[in-house]
């Protein structure tokens, strides 16, 4: 296809190159032909491409696909946006709306007119930020990052206030210059990071992180001066929204101007419309501080002289009623009551004494009449003579079984095949089994046998049987 295209191009350039030809020799397109041409070649040279303008002359017919022209400040081209595609985008056209498209660059053949076939639509510039904060906004207000129910007050009175901001900017001078004026007694501890660019998200979460950490101060200020969607989007930033939200020292956020409004501002405790107003949002005016201490003074006198008056009336009253009931006369008394006990006390001890003596020494008088001294010497009399006697029948049972085991021997020996031996006989046995041979008729020729005798063995192998 692209050497065709390319081969109408080369006849394109021969036309309006060389000298006029003769009729015959003429190449001659149509109209037709040369849209078709045109548009080849415009498909395959440019095919899919992203182009980014600004939405206009934009048209909705009945048959459901768009039309519209893509502009930026000198030119514009015309836009198709079909019907199968349109239903699949997530950004709904409007004029004046900034917008980037992935198109393949075509021609219109009925019309000769050049055109851009779009697939598909995205935002661009600050409408592609509005579409990320939306998204940002929805999903973490869903998560409840949001919630009034997770503000918390600020500190009427904070001793010490941190500033997360740029070390350089406005925004820092102005929030100095406010507390400086309104709230000197507090000093301010600022943490430096960069609010813009690609260090601006991890600087921001550091900082916070880092106030945490130290926990030196009592509110946290996070603030910056104001700029556009681009500018200010580093506190939309997801990492920055849950840092606000994670503090665990109270947070007011002051970004931008009033009319803007960022995530982080929906995430912090309390939000402030600039950064000067986020530092008298903690800061109470000098003049008041000095008329609160003053209330506080006579209030704090009233209450002390009120409270010193109730404790003397409760001293004297205390002082009347120990008079009354006259406490040394009631110490005397109960000193005798001492003495007296202590009498008795001790005469309870020495009689109960005196009865335990005297049950001890019948207790010992009834041990020494059942002493068992006298019971262990007969015990130990009757014990040498059982053993005595256990002595003496055993060795009867001996001597009556060494004459037994006597007897057995000699028995044992008039019947061992041992004695047999010992008179010149033999015993014979198969090699094969070990079976004793009693008759020689049981014993086939040469039949392997094994003869003891009464000193060693013999081997033979039988021969025929003898007739007897």
């Amino acid at each position: 296809m692209r050497a065709h295209s390319n081969r109408h191009f080369a006849t394109l350039r021969r036309v309006n190159t060389h000298a006029p030809l003769t009729r015959t020799a003429r190449d001659v397109y149509t109209v037709s032909r040369l849209n078709r041409t045109v548009r080849e070649l415009v498909e395959l040279t440019l095919g899919v491409i992203w182009v980014e303008g600004e939405i206009s002359n934009l048209s909705r017919p009945a048959s459901g696909h768009q039309y519209f022209s893509l502009k930026d400040a000198r030119a514009q081209v015309r836009c198709a946006f079909f019907k199968q595609r349109a239903r699949l985008s997530r950004v709904a056209l409007e004029p004046g709306k900034q917008v980037l498209v992935r198109a393949r660059a075509s021609v219109y053949e009925p019309r000769g007119d050049y055109q851009l076939i779009v697939e598909s639509v995205e935002l661009a510039g600050d409408g592609l930020l509005q579409q990320r904060y939306q998204e940002n906004l929805q999903r973490l207000n869903a998560e409840g990052l949001f919630d009034a129910g997770r503000k918390r007050a600020l500190p009427p009175f904070p001793k010490q206030i941190g500033v997360v901001t740029s070390a350089t900017g406005a925004a820092v001078r102005d929030v100095v210059d406010v507390l400086r004026r309104r709230y000197p007694l507090a000093p301010v501890t600022v943490y430096p990071t960069a609010v813009q660019g690609d260090r601006a998200v991890p600087g921001i979460v550091a900082a916070i992180g880092l106030a945490n950490d130290h926990a030196e101060v009592d509110v946290l200020l996070i603030v910056r001066g104001g700029g556009s969607l681009e500018d200010l989007w580093a506190f939309n930033d997801e990492a920055v929204v849950r840092a606000v939200a994670d503090s665990v020292i109270p947070t007011v956020s002051g970004v931008g101007h009033e009319v803007d409004t960022t995530l982080c501002d929906l995430a912090a405790d309390t939000r402030a419309p600039t950064p000067s107003a986020a530092a008298e949002l903690v800061s109470p005016p000098l003049d008041q501080l000095i008329s609160r201490l003053a209330s506080c003074s006579r209030r704090l006198n009233r209450s002390m002289q009120q409270r010193t008056a109730r404790a003397r009336d409760g001293l004297g009253r205390l002082h009347a009623r120990l008079a009354r009931q006259q406490p040394e006369r009631q110490l005397e008394t109960a000193q005798q009551r001492l003495d007296l006990a202590r009498v008795r006390l001790d005469r309870a001890i020495t009689a109960q004494l005196s009865r335990h003596e005297t049950a001890l020494r019948a207790q010992t008088r009834r041990l020494r009449a059942q002493s068992p001294a006298r019971q262990l010497a007969t015990q130990r009399t009757t014990l040498r003579r059982v053993s005595a006697q256990l002595a003496q029948a055993i060795r009867h049972r001996v001597q009556d079984a060494e004459r037994l085991l006597g007897t057995q021997t000699r028995a044992l020996d008039a019947v061992s095949p041992l004695a047999t031996l010992e008179r010149g006989y033999a015993v014979v046995r198969r090699a094969a089994d070990g079976h004793v041979v009693l008759d020689a008729a049981h014993v086939n020729p040469g039949e392997r046998l094994r003869i003891t005798l009464r000193e060693g063995e013999l081997h033979a192998d039988a021969s025929d049987p003898v007739e007897g």
